[in-house]
């Protein structure tokens, strides 16, 4: 693999939480705890898990919409982490975020044109008003919409046009990176596979790295070259992409993949069902995260805490008994 474009090390967002008449700190929602991963120019990276696991705090706190509490995030050998003001300013053309909800993402007392425009506003990438519209109606056109339409509204859009909208948006400054927050999951079926083929297009022709976060793994494999299991604020298993689906080893990994919708009404494989909810961040199990839920926990599971650990070339995992 070529030299990173962003690497996160053991990176922690954790929240506050306050209770009592002064509304003092009584203990921390760990929300991301430890977590390192790279990702390539170009490149595309998975990250899955179930809902309340940390994915969205992760992608937020990498473009820097939410503080990290510790660690570092390497852009380009720049840290992140330690940017402030203007410095962080200049930096933030680089990299750009996708939301997952494109009715609330959008302004809607403004234009399109306005919308897309902004961005060309603050980092003075449009000289002349004409030069701004240009630029506005060429991305509506990259992105599969009708130029015309930039002084609309988004209410006269439906959900896959806002959505294509907010691409247009995180393309405008010509970003290195781009934090898919679940782009497709506010979408029909039909409108999903659009939005995808046309995110695979754009890096294809603007050589964008994606880290893609998402909670269907069916989607997932489909766009990413390599795939991050996250499980309660950390990464349970990492891999290819290939590799995670074809021979998942971590327990929590095999059960989202027995989750996946298959065409085959005779297909033989096994529904594993997982008991309880997800545990709380803020009194996270002891040992390893997953044990209170794990079909195959062994007694040390509920000590020892697992160390991500190479299985095989290219292949992650953080469980006591994977192979």
């Amino acid at each position: 693999m070529s030299e990173s474009l962003l690497e996160v090390k053991a990176l922690k967002v954790y929240f506050p939480v306050n209770a009592g008449l002064l509304a003092r700190n009584k203990d921390f929602v760990r929300a991301v705890d430890d977590v390192s991963f790279t990702i390539a120019p170009g490149e595309t990276v998975g990250l899955v898990g179930e809902s309340g696991c940390g994915k969205t705090t992760l992608g937020r706190a990498v473009v820097r919409l939410v503080e990290p509490t510790d660690g570092q995030i390497s852009f380009e050998g720049e840290d992140l982490a330690r940017l402030k003001g203007q410095a962080l300013r200049a930096q933030r053309r680089k990299f750009q975020m996708i939301f997952q909800d494109p009715y609330a993402s959008l302004n809607p007392r403004a234009r399109v044109e306005n919308i897309i425009g902004e961005a060309l506003d603050i980092h003075r990438l449009a000289p002349t008003v004409t030069a701004r519209r240009q630029r506005v109606e060429s991305l509506l056109q990259d992105v599969g919409l009708d130029p015309s339409h930039a002084q609309r509204f988004p209410h006269e859009f439906s959900g896959g046009q806002r959505q294509r909208i907010g691409i247009a948006r995180a393309l405008a400054v010509e970003p290195r990176l781009i934090v898919c927050d679940e782009p497709v999951s506010a979408l029909d079926v039909s409108v999903q596979a659009q939005i995808i083929n046309l995110l695979c297009d754009l890096q294809q022709q603007h050589g964008i790295a994606y880290l893609f976060v998402a909670h269907d793994l069916a989607v997932v494999r489909h766009i990413s070259r390599r795939i991050l299991v996250m499980y309660l604020g950390r990464i349970a298993e990492s891999g290819e992409a290939r590799s995670i689906c074809q021979s998942p080893r971590h327990p929590y990994t095999q059960a989202l993949i027995s989750a996946v919708p298959v065409v085959d009404p005779d297909s033989k494989r096994r529904r594993i069902m997982l008991a309880g909810e997800v545990p709380s961040p803020v009194h996270p199990p002891t040992g390893c995260p997953f044990h209170p839920r794990c079909p195959v926990a062994e007694a040390r599971c509920k000590t020892e805490v697992p160390a991500l650990r190479k299985v095989e070339p290219g292949h992650w995992v953080a469980c006591l008994l994977a192979q």
